[in-house]
Parts: C-alpha cells; sequence; structure tokens
C-alpha cells in the first residue's frame, strides 16, 4: 500500500486532514504512505527531530518519557485522529504494542498544504481536467520544494492560475538555443534533454535530461540573454508554461537572496560559505575570487551533484545576471544560495580603488 494513493475517507478520518479542500486532500493522498510497524519495534525515539507527520491507523501504542509510561493509544480511538507527538524535538518515545498500521507525510508539505488551503485554490488556465495528465500530482510535488516553501501562497495562487498548457510529441522541441527567453517550463509528464551546441560540436553538448516535475528555461528569463541550450522532448509529454513578465514577479523575486560583498566575504573567511563563481572558464582564470569553485552556468544541472547540499554557496559572475540564474535553478533544488550584488565587477572596482592588480 505503501506506493498506492491513499482513499480520501480514509485520510478524512484525522484531524486535520478532515478541513482540506477535495483537491487539496487529493494532492496529499498521492504523497502520503501507509505503513505497517510489527509489535515491539519503535516508531520514533524520544528528541528526534524528523520531519514527518504520523497518524495512528489501526493497533495499539505505547508513550514513553524518560522510560516512564505516560498513555496508550489506540488505531480509531478519539485520541488518535490527532497527529502523534506533534512539535520537534519529539517529546515522547512511541513503541508498538501490538501490529499496527499507521500514516506517515511530509511534515512540510502538510504544513504548506494547510496554508495553501486557507490562503486560495488554483485553477490551472487553460487545462483540460479529462486529460490524462495528474495534475494535482505535479502542483504537489513543486509544493514539496524547498523552493516552492519559501513562495508566499498567494504568489502560488497566481502562477497556477497562469500557467497554460502545452503538449508535445516525441522529437519536439521545446526551446531551441539562441532563440529569446519567453517563458518558463515545467514538466508534467514526458522526458526532455537538454543540449548545448558549441562550434566543435554541432550535434550538441547533453547537458541534462530531465523528467515530470523538473523545470527549465529560467537561465534567459533571469539573465535577459538567448537561451543557451536546447530541450527537445525524449518521450510524448505535457508542459506548464509561465510566461516572462509573471515568472519574474511571483517566482524568481521572492526566492531571490542578495547579499553585498562586506558580508560575503565574513560569511566566507568564517567557513559558513563558498564562493561558486558561474562564468565561463576563460573568465574564471583571468581573475577569480580565493577559494572559488567554476562551474558554469549551462552546466549547473549536469554538475550539481559536485556541490555539498548541506552548504551555503554565494553565486557571483561579472555583473550579477548569470549568479542570479545559477541561483535560481540551486534554490529550487533545495540548496542554499545567495546571489553578490554588483557582481565581480564591484570587487575588481574595489581593488582598483585599491591600488591593487587585476
Amino acid at each position: 500500500m505503501e506506493n498506492e494513493s491513499l482513499d480520501l475517507s480514509l485520510l478524512r478520518r484525522f484531524a486535520p486532514l478532515d478541513g482540506l479542500r477535495l483537491e487539496n486532500l487529493r494532492a496529499l493522498a498521492n504523497k502520503a504512505t501507509m505503513k505497517d510497524l510489527p509489535a515491539g519495534r519503535l516508531l520514533f525515539r524520544e528528541g528526534d527531530t524528523d520531519k514527518r507527520t504520523y497518524f495512528l491507523y489501526q493497533g495499539e501504542l505505547e508513550l514513553r518519557a524518560k522510560d516512564q509510561h505516560v498513555a496508550i493509544l489506540r488505531g480509531g480511538s478519539a485520541q488518535a485522529r490527532n497527529a502523534l507527538v506533534p512539535g520537534l524535538p519529539r517529546r515522547f518515545t512511541a513503541r508498538a504494542i501490538t501490529d499496527l498500521q499507521y500514516i506517515s507525510i511530509d511534515s512540510d508539505l502538510l504544513d504548506v498544504l494547510l496554508t495553501w488551503d486557507q490562503t486560495g485554490t488554483y485553477e490551472v488556465a487553460e487545462f483540460d481536467p479529462d486529460a490524462p495528465v495528474d495534475s494535482a500530482d505535479w502542483m504537489t510535488t513543486l509544493l514539496q520544494t524547498k523552493a516552492f516553501q519559501r513562495i508566499p501562497p498567494a504568489n502560488l495562487q497566481q502562477v497556477f492560475s497562469r500557467v497554460n498548457q502545452l503538449r508535445l510529441k516525441a522529437g519536439d522541441v521545446a526551446i531551441q538555443q539562441g532563440d529569446e527567453g519567453d517563458y518558463f517550463y515545467i514538466i508534467v509528464s514526458g522526458r526532455c534533454s537538454v543540449t548545448r551546441e558549441t562550434p566543435i560540436n554541432r550535434d550538441g553538448i547533453r547537458l541534462a535530461e530531465l523528467a515530470a516535475g523538473d523545470t527549465f528555461g529560467e537561465e534567459a528569463l533571469i539573465s535577459e540573454a538567448k537561451r543557451n541550450a536546447t530541450v527537445r522532448m525524449l518521450t510524448d509529454g505535457v508542459l506548464m508554461r509561465l510566461n516572462k513578465a509573471d515568472f519574474t514577479t511571483f517566482l524568481n523575486e521572492p526566492l531571490q537572496q542578495r547579499i553585498n560583498y562586506e558580508e560575503a566575504v565574513g560569511q566566507v573567511e568564517a567557513g559558513l560559505a563558498s564562493w561558486l563563481d558561474v562564468r565561463l572558464p576563460s573568465e574564471f582564470e583571468s581573475f577569480r575570487l580565493p577559494g572559488a569553485i567554476n562551474i558554469p552556468l549551462y552546466f549547473i544541472r549536469l554538475k550539481i551533484k559536485q556541490l555539498e547540499p548541506e552548504r551555503r554557496y554565494i553565486v557571483v559572475c561579472d555583473t550579477g545576471r548569470r549568479s542570479s540564474a545559477a541561483a535560481f535553478i540551486l534554490t529550487e533544488r533545495g540548496f542554499d544560495a545567495a546571489v553578490l550584488q554588483g557582481g565581480l565587477s564591484y570587487v575588481q572596482s574595489l581593488e582598483r580603488v585599491a591600488g591593487g592588480g587585476v
């Protein structure tokens, strides 16, 4: 049952799930899981900080604090309607007295959906409700990402109401290298390849393969440059797209963190952050900040696994345009990324004023 969408009537037995609107409850059902726990096993320990919300469905569970018995909960009882020991760190240890079943939900996702439920509804423009595409699932996927959790609910409402659907066949080109940037894309279904043509490789270098839940097209919109890669469908699929103005207003601006040079240097010297330079290697060789890592913007998706997920990165380029695009991509994937205000042009101007060489 772990990989199946849970029955909505089952979820409505619990609070506050019973207060969610149908579309939000259906979205939650796609991500919640029912799990088994044998008698004698622990569900969680006192002091645990895992961000999961648990509901007891069947069986008996003992709560203990500092090795002292506190209570016994039974599935189906009034006490079991609410989440088990909410709040972190856990105040009790939970041990199965009998074999039991429980529901597990990502706490951040639940919080986002509860907030979303009370602040607005989404209705996707030009979306055919009879089409074989699970709109609730792709929306939930986006809501579950760390980046989208930082976007105000009102902005998300605007995003979901302004996107429109694009159906493509295998082999179709979604965006072409060299074209003007006009839309930000979200993959609902299907797979895409991202390639970049170079003077010595006219067929294109394979930069990434994208699937449902992934996004693309932000680089040209943020940096106000032409498309730096071609995205082609590997299979039939459905995309949602958001125009440049709406992307800038409702997605990009809320996600951007900017930091001045003095504060950035302080964080790097204290070991709290690292420089990430997204210019071309030739630019990097000409001038770079001490200890900086160089990953050109068009390689960010391909080489993102080289970065440390728990590390803060201060992203730099010459003016701040390319670094803003890279920071969006990183933030969207859960990284803590900030953009250096003024870019390296500002840093170089400081060195010239101080009489330093460049």
